[in-house]
């Protein structure tokens, strides 16, 4: 029996003995009922404040779950994380014995590698006297090219126009450009008197200078030519060269061992043949007077150095 059912029973009494019971037990009962009221009041009140407990209660398991959730989320990420660091830590594991196993085989390497230097250093040594020896040598051989080709220079000056002839030092050679218009007639293979008078003096020289070979090489323009004699450029280039070869052995007695006859037709030009100019400077004969290999390599002797 609950609380509101005790109530009315004592209620219903009441009525029902208002009638039959004195002032006095009248009283008493209004008091217990008075008592009874208040404390269903209080019961209430207890209630409600057990509900709102509950409401509550009930909201701190939704937010203690929800923090639950989230910390078992937590857990795993970490877990994996972990999981990752372990990997990571086995790799650098790894890499840490490739690398002791490196340093060993770099020990062994540096021993080799001083052994190795050493031994280098005993060759820049022998390369270092062997440098300077060169450079003797081509400190001679430019000093003799540069001889010659003042010598050149001294004899061809008188009587012949500047533009005409030119004489340089090239690399170890040296080397006279003449022009198409002094040796040689138009088209032709044949020499002009005045080529006569420029040979004389080249072979002059030459004969001076038994260290020395001579390569008279023919160049033309880029005008085709074509005649009973000549089949080409390169034939006229080539016999242009021989012409002059053959001047400087038969009239002037320049030994025939000494000398190379080239054609190198209309390629290697000087210039453009576009034009007449670049024409007439493309028409040319070069001699080129250079040292023997076997006086080259002598310039490499020690003792041949030396003088």
């Amino acid at each position: 029996m609950n609380l509101a059912t005790i109530v009315f029973a004592l209620l219903l009494l009441s009525l029902s003995l208002s009638a039959c019971v004195s002032k006095k037990k009248f009283t008493n009962l209004q008091s217990q009922l008075d008592i009874a009221n208040r404390q269903v009041g209080e019961c209430g009140q207890s209630l409600n404040d057990y509900m709102n407990r509950l409401s509550s209660c009930e909201q701190e398991k939704v937010q203690i779950e929800g923090d639950l959730k989230q910390a078992r989320s937590t857990i795993d990420l970490r877990q994996e994380q972990i999981g990752d660091l372990r990997e990571q830590l086995a790799d650098l594991r790894k890499q840490r014995d490739q690398q002791v196993s490196q340093v060993g085989d770099l020990t062994v390497l540096s021993q080799a590698a001083n052994e190795n230097m050493k031994e280098s250093l005993a060759q820049l040594g022998q390369k270092d006297e062997y440098i300077q020896l060169l450079q003797a040598a081509r400190t001679k051989a430019d000093s003799i090219n540069l001889a010659l080709a003042v010598n050149l220079k001294s004899v061809l000056r008188d009587g012949i126009a500047d533009e005409d002839v030119e004489v340089k030092v090239d690399k170890t050679v040296v080397y006279i450009n003449l022009s198409d218009k002094m040796l040689f007639r138009s088209g032709s293979a044949s020499l002009t008197e005045r080529a006569a008078q420029v040979l004389a003096k080249i072979a002059q020289i030459v004969q001076s200078r038994s260290e020395v070979d001579v390569m008279v090489e023919g160049y033309t323009d880029s005008d085709p030519i074509k005649t009973d004699c000549l089949s080409d450029n390169w034939d006229l280039s080539v016999k242009r060269s021989t012409a002059v070869v053959r001047v400087l052995q038969n009239d002037y007695g320049v030994d025939p061992n000494k000398l190379i006859a080239a054609g190198r037709g209309e390629y290697n030009a000087l210039a453009s043949n576009d034009t007449p100019e670049g024409k007439a400077t493309n028409r040319r004969t070069r001699i080129i007077i250079l040292p023997k290999l076997d006086q080259f390599y002598d310039l490499l002797n020690p003792e041949m150095v030396k003088r």
